[in-house]
């Protein structure tokens, strides 16, 4: 008898203990989250690029920039902007960097650029939509 109730005791520990256990996995903190998320997009499928040259498709690592242009005013959620390319196809490309629209697929010359428009969102988010480059924005 005094095993039984001795097993039954260790059962409910055990039952307890996995419950907590869970309970504070699914209750972390906000900045952990955070973070973490942050690192799954950093190193997941795309590794530690964050984006990609729209111009010529070279992923960009966290410390490169892309060469833009936003006009004035500042102070409205739409602006327009142009891009003129990204370190390795601007202002010479590198060996085999072919610098294409995205939009009518045509070669890029040198002193050309994307037309965008910038979207500014009220939580300092930022969004670029390419609507064409130099040559086929003419017509």
């Amino acid at each position: 008898m005094e095993y039984l109730i001795l097993g039954l005791a260790v059962i409910v520990i055990a039952v307890a203990l996995s419950f907590f256990a869970n309970l504070f996995k699914k209750a972390k903190p906000k900045n952990q989250s955070k973070t973490s998320n942050q690192n799954k997009s950093q190193n997941g499928a795309g590794g530690p690029f964050l984006v990609t040259c729209p111009m010529c498709g070279s992923p960009l690592p966290k410390g490169d920039n892309l060469v833009t242009k936003v006009y004035r005013p500042m102070n409205v959620p739409d602006q327009r902007c142009t891009i003129n390319g990204c370190p390795h196809c601007y202002p010479r490309p590198e060996p085999g960097i072919r610098r294409q629209c995205p939009c009518c697929k045509k070669e890029v010359p040198l002193n050309g650029y994307l037309i965008a428009r910038l979207f500014n969102y009220k939580n300092n988010k930022k969004h670029v939509m390419v609507t064409g480059c130099s040559e086929c924005c003419k017509k």
